[in-house]
């Protein structure tokens, strides 16, 4: 069957199905991203390894950038897009020494927070209105992060303040882009994550520089292409499906995190992760889910400027 033949058959689909297949392999690169954060940074620097991700990632969305130039770079909201910057900085900072550090699924799991914490800013920045239901599926959720972190117990580790952080910054940063994409171009926003998040890791990854192996240098290559890949393919999926429908398959990570723990690295998640990141991702799913069904994703209020 000619490759011209299948891309007709898939686009035949229906859009869930489409977007559902897509979702799977966008979720499958995001984490191996993750085992290549793990594998590197036991002998890297977080910052280095960020540094060669967005370097490698710049070369692939370089096109675009100068396709439109300068005009990719012209935005209405300058400050904004560096406080989102700052944001995003400090999400992947706190995320990749948490992957480094903590079991990946583990990792995974807590970064999943980042829903209720967008429910949260997109109040406080957007002035969305919520819910009694959503505000008690977010309370629920925090209860099992909190049962996965396990603060004031020996079971306690700095790693999961890490993650639980690095889900928090994200939040931020998904409820600025929201309000980023009213007046910006998508190639505008892009422009700025890539060439921003790469100049502030220069001077830091520069200092903690240590030449990697052929072998790491492999691994930071795969790992800046696999990233800029799935990103793509994620937001192709949420083109094609619905928004909730994608949102619930994204927890297959915790899967695909388990399964590759396990077998590179003989971590097998304890009954505390389970009974968590279960509770998590129920919560996570009616939270989602209840957005969709009352269409509110960007309602705010009457009298609320939402910025």
């Amino acid at each position: 069957m000619s490759l011209p033949t299948l891309i007709d058959r898939f686009n035949a689909l229906p859009g869930n199905l489409k977007g559902a297949s897509a979702l799977m392999l966008a979720a499958i690169g995001f984490t191996c991203m993750t085992l290549l954060i793990k594998l590197t940074g036991s002998h890297l620097h977080v910052t280095q390894i960020l540094l060669v991700r967005q370097v490698v990632m710049i070369g692939i969305v370089a096109p675009a950038i100068f396709r439109d130039f300068p005009g990719s770079l012209r935005s209405n909201h300058v400050g904004l897009q560096f406080v989102r910057l700052g944001f995003a900085t400090f999400a992947m900072l706190m995320g990749f020494t948490a992957v480094i550090n903590l079991p990946l699924a583990d990792a995974t799991a807590i970064g999943f927070a980042k829903s209720f914490f967008v429910t949260i800013f997109a109040v406080l920045i957007l002035k969305e209105v919520v819910g009694l239901r959503r505000w008690m599926a977010v309370g629920v959720g925090f209860l099992g992060v909190m049962f996965m972190v396990q603060p004031g117990t020996d079971g306690f580790s700095i790693y999961a303040l890490y993650s639980l952080c690095g889900a928090a910054s994200a939040g931020v940063v998904m409820v600025l882009i929201r309000l980023l994409t009213r007046t910006e171009k998508p190639v505008t926003i892009m422009s700025y994550h890539a060439l921003g998040i790469g100049a502030a890791m220069l001077v830091p990854g520069i200092y903690f520089w240590q030449w990697p192996t052929q072998t790491e240098w492999i691994m930071l290559g795969i790992m800046g292409f696999v990233t800029s890949l799935s990103q793509i393919t994620n937001i192709h999926a949420y083109k094609w499906g619905e928004a909730s429908v994608m949102a619930s398959l994204d927890y297959t990570r915790l899967l695909y995190a388990t399964i590759v723990g396990y077998l590179i690295f003989g971590d097998l998640p304890g009954p505390y992760t389970w009974i968590g990141a279960a509770v998590i991702i129920t919560a996570s799913i009616y939270t989602i889910g209840r957005e969709a069904k009352l269409k509110r994703n960007l309602t705010r209020a009457p009298d609320a400027k939402g910025y």
